[in-house]
C-alpha cells in the first residue's frame, strides 16, 4: 500500500517548511517530487489554481530552541498539505516588546516553558481560525489580536500568534504556486528581488557571551562582495582566518562560540577586538570590501537607577560621553552600522547620536523601537534613529512586521531583518529579507546550524531568482 504522503510530509522536514525551504515552488515537502523538475519556471506568471485556500486544523507544541529552551511550535494544515513554523526567542530583550508568555515554573525548564502559549494556540486560536482564508494574513492576523484584546499580546502570547501568523503565510504561498519570499513581496508591495547584505555576528560580548558592562556583537558586512554568494564566501573564509588568530593568541578557549556562533575571546577593550577583525580581513584578502556593524545593547550597560549613566568596563559615560566614544570608533574603524547605541529610553541621547553620526552612518533602533509603528512614529518625529532591526516575534504577527517595514521606508529608513539569540531551524526570516527587499539580515556566525539555515536559505533564492538578483552591497540602506 502506498504510504499517505500528504500526513508523511509532516513528519519528515523540521525546518522553515513542511514548509518551504526545500521546495522551489513554495508548497509543501510532502508535493515537492512533482515540482522537482520545474525549477526554472519558478517566476512564470501561474495559471489561476482552484485551490481550497481554507484553515483545516492547527496544532501547537513545545519543542526547543538552539539554546535548549522551549519555544512554541505551529502545525497548520490547509488542503495543500502541512505548513509549520517555528517562534524564536531572544536573550537581550527590549522592555517595549510584545509578551513572549512563559509558563513561570521554576521546577520546569526553569520557568521558561511555553505550555501556556501552546494551549492558546490549541484551545483559544485554533478553533477559531478554523475555515479561515489563508491568503487573508491581515485579517487573520487582526482577528488573532483582537482575541487577544491586549495591546501587547499579553493574553495569548506573541508567541502563539506568531506561530500561526508564519506558518499561514507559508500555507498561502503554497496555494498560489510561487516561493514564500514572493508571497511576502506581494502582500508588502515590493519587487522581491533584493538579496540582503549579512551582518555575521563573529566575536561576542555582553549577555551573549555572559559578560557585563560590554559591547555585544561585533559584526562582519560583506559590502564589497558582487552578490550574496560572493558575500558569504568572505564572510566564511574571514571567520576561519579570525578563528586560527585568537587560537594562536589566547588559546583554545578564545574560540568558544556564544549563542550566535561567534567567538568569545578574552578581550576586554572593543577596540582590540575590532583591530583583530581587520587584520583578520585583510590576512582573508578582503581589505577594502568588509565593513563593519556593532550592537552594543547599551539598555544592558545602561544605570538608569542610578543617575542615568553608561559603563563600559569600569568606566563610566554621559549620553553625549558615549555618541564621543562611537564617533572616535567610526574615524578609526570601517564601521558603517551601529544599533542600539543609546538605551532604548535615553531618546536624548539616541537624538545626539544620530545629529553627530546619522550622516555617516547607519544608526538602528532595536530595543528603542521594538518593530513597533507606535514607536517607529516617535522616533521619526525626533529624528532618534535612521534604521529598523526588525525581529517578527518583538510584535508577533506577519501583518504588523511588515508594516513596520513600510512605514521606515516612508521615513527613508534602512531595515535589518534579525534572527534571535535563540533561534530555531525555520529558515522564514531569510524570505520576508528578500520578500521586504530590506537589503540587510543579521542572523549571526557563519556557523550553527540554526543561523546557516537562514544563509543556506538565501543562497537558494538567488539560485531562484537567477538574474534577476540584486545584491546591494554599499547601498544596503537602499
Amino acid at each position: 500500500m502506498a504510504p499517505n504522503t500528504k500526513s508523511f510530509g509532516s513528519l519528515i522536514d523540521v525546518s522553515s517548511s513542511i514548509l518551504t525551504s526545500g521546495n522551489p515552488r513554495g508548497g509543501p515537502v510532502s508535493n515537492l517530487k512533482k515540482h522537482r523538475f520545474k525549477r526554472k519556471k519558478t517566476h512564470i506568471k501561474n495559471p489561476k489554481r482552484r485551490v481550497n485556500m481554507k484553515i483545516k486544523s492547527v496544532k501547537a507544541r513545545q519543542v526547543l530552541d538552539s539554546r535548549g529552551n522551549p519555544t512554541v511550535e505551529v502545525d497548520l494544515e490547509t488542503a495543500e498539505g502541512f505548513f509549520r513554523s517555528m517562534v524564536p526567542s531572544g536573550a537581550s530583550t527590549g522592555t517595549h516588546e510584545a509578551v513572549e508568555l512563559r509558563d513561570g515554573n521554576k521546577r520546569v525548564y526553569n520557568g521558561k516553558g511555553v505550555l501556556k502559549a501552546v494551549g492558546n494556540v490549541n484551545n483559544k486560536i485554533a478553533k477559531k481560525v478554523k475555515g479561515f482564508d489563508v491568503t487573508d494574513q491581515s485579517g487573520l492576523d487582526k482577528l488573532m489580536c483582537k482575541l487577544d484584546g491586549t495591546a501587547n499580546k499579553g493574553n495569548f502570547g506573541a508567541n502563539a500568534i506568531l506561530g500561526v501568523s508564519m506558518a499561514a503565510c507559508k500555507a498561502a504561498s503554497a496555494s498560489k504556486g510561487i516561493p514564500l519570499y514572493s508571497y511576502i513581496a506581494k502582500l508588502s508591495g515590493h519587487k522581491g528581488v533584493k538579496l540582503p547584505v549579512p551582518q555575521l555576528n563573529v566575536i561576542n560580548g555582553g549577555k551573549h557571551a555572559g559578560k557585563e558592562n560590554d559591547i555585544q556583537e561585533n559584526m562582519y558586512m560583506p559590502t564589497g562582495a558582487k552578490s550574496f554568494s560572493e558575500a558569504i564566501r568572505m564572510g566564511a573564509e574571514t571567520y576561519h582566518v579570525l578563528r586560527k588568530m585568537l587560537k594562536n593568541k589566547y588559546g583554545v578557549h578564545a574560540i568558544h562560540l556564544g549563542d550566535e556562533g561567534g567567538f568569545v575571546p578574552p578581550i576586554d577593550t572593543p577596540q582590540e577586538r575590532l583591530e583583530l577583525m581587520i587584520k583578520a580581513v585583510g590576512e582573508a584578502g578582503y581589505s577594502g570590501k568588509m565593513s563593519i556593524a556593532l550592537d552594543p545593547a547599551s539598555s544592558e550597560f545602561y544605570y538608569k537607577d542610578k543617575g542615568g549613566y553608561y559603563m563600559i568596563g569600569e568606566k563610566k559615560y554621559s549620553s553625549a560621553d558615549m555618541v564621543d566614544f562611537y564617533a572616535d570608533l567610526v574615524k578609526t574603524f570601517p564601521i558603517v552600522s551601529i544599533e542600539d547605541g543609546m538605551a532604548e529610553d535615553d531618546w536624548e541621547g539616541w537624538t545626539l547620536m544620530t545629529k553627530k553620526l546619522g550622516g555617516k552612518i547607519q544608526i538602528t533602533g532595536d530595543d528603542l523601537l521594538v518593530t513597533n509603528v507606535e514607536r517607529i512614529k516617535t522616533a521619526a518625529q525626533k529624528k532618534a534613529c535612521n534604521a529598523l532591526l526588525l525581529k517578527v516575534n518583538q510584535i508577533g504577527s506577519v501583518t504588523e512586521s511588515i508594516d513596520a517595514a513600510n512605514m521606515s521606508y516612508k521615513n527613508g529608513w534602512g531595515v535589518t531583518v534579525s534572527h534571535r539569540s535563540g533561534e530555531t531551524e525555520d529558515s522564514f526570516i531569510a524570505d520576508i529579507a528578500v520578500g521586504l527587499d530590506t537589503g540587510q539580515i543579521k542572523t549571526g556566525a557563519p556557523a550553527r546550524s540554526e543561523r546557516l539555515a537562514k544563509y543556506n536559505q538565501l543562497l537558494r533564492i538567488e539560485e531562484q531568482l537567477g538574474k534577476k538578483a540584486i545584491y546591494p552591497g554599499k547601498k544596503f540602506r537602499g
